[in-house]
């Protein structure tokens, strides 16, 4: 009774609704939130100085050893926005186009896609009240603005489902429909290759690359894998095309680190969370039970815990630079074209 009671104490003190909108899920363990937030408030507001002071007198916040050290320990909610506009290269992009978002929505209409992205409107986050039609601004509204100017300014790529997740979160992080379609661009046009094109070519690519990589680092998880026959698109592909966007609660963490640093950081999540949760998924005796291992393993403290995740994600893969991602990169694409 007294552990039930503390759990209640500790429902009623933290929100139902975090900071983005989201509602927390029915098995949210409260009682663990406020042990793990109490003590990592203290370095939260450590970090929120240190950055007003690195950031004091406004203007781009530029690359440098001291940004990227700092970004991998977190930015603060108020400043996330500026950071990733600034080391993406999107806050110099918008600056040399102004008034180029505007004119993208004000041009061409494309009946088929405008269709393709009402689709997903309200599949777009669910849980998130922000989201929802009631809401009061609905961000649906913004985030088909985003989309379908993006589908015009890249014609080779258009709209993907996924995106809508992608540009949806890029809304609540920036407030700025400008911002967000800035965002978008240095993730599809730059960040990542080639992920959202029809052919999907680079997202395919990628998905290969963690299997080598598994391979090479974990052979017990690559031998289950293969033993079972299942493809890495089955239990992974929601990591890519989302980039962990309603898989992971330290989703934020992780894009601070993608906008710096690019698409390697990825993964450095994936073998993360497969090194970690190696001995579950070992565990695992048919397909079934193998892909409902990898959605345990983005659950749980490990991954709420997002300070000490994080620390994790740069220490236990291990070397992982960027030559040896571009030959793998470039061996898996060569096999995939021969197969046609």
């Amino acid at each position: 009774m007294e552990a039930a009671g503390r759990a209640q104490a500790a429902r009623d003190r933290v929100p139902r609704i975090d900071p983005y909108g989201f509602e927390r899920p029915e098995d949210f363990d409260y009682a663990a939130y406020e042990e793990f937030f109490s003590a990592y408030l203290a370095i939260l507001t450590r970090r929120a100085i240190k950055w007003s002071r690195l950031l004091k007198g406004g203007g781009a916040v530029q690359r440098s050893m001291t940004v990227k050290r700092y970004i991998r320990k977190g930015i603060p909610l108020e400043h996330r926005a500026r950071v990733w506009m600034g080391v993406s290269g999107a806050q110099a992009r918008m600056d040399r186009n102004p008034g180029y978002y505007q004119r993208l929505l004000q041009g061409e209409r494309s009946a088929s896609l405008e269709e393709a992205i009402r689709t997903d409107m309200n599949r777009t986050f669910p849980d998130n009240v922000r989201f929802r039609k009631d809401a009061e601004p609905c961000l649906q509204g913004p985030l088909y603005n985003v989309l379908l100017a993006y589908g015009h300014h890249n014609h080779g790529v258009g709209y993907c489902q996924g995106m809508n997740f992608i540009a949806g979160y890029l809304i609540l992080v920036t407030k700025s429909e400008e911002e967000a379609f800035w965002l978008l661009d240095a993730l599809v046009g730059r960040i990542l290759p080639d992920y959202y094109s029809p052919s999907m070519l680079g997202l395919k690519t990628d998905q290969e690359v963690l299997g080598e990589l598994v391979r090479t680092k974990l052979p017990a998880v690559a031998a289950l894998m293969d033993g079972h026959g299942v493809l890495w698109t089955l239990v992974a592909s929601r990591w890519f095309i989302c980039l962990f966007v309603d898989v992971l609660p330290t989703v934020l963490r992780v894009w601070d680190c993608l906008f710096s640093e690019g698409s390697k950081i990825i993964f450095r999540v994936a073998l993360t969370l497969l090194k970690h949760h190696q001995a579950s998924i070992l565990e695992a005796t048919s397909v079934p039970d193998l892909c409902e291992k990898f959605k345990e393993i983005t659950r749980g403290r490990f991954v709420t815990e997002c300070h000490s995740f994080m620390q994790r994600v740069f220490s236990e893969p291990g070397s992982l630079s960027r030559a040896s991602i571009a030959r793998l990169r470039e061996r898996c694409r060569a096999q995939l074209l021969a197969q046609g």
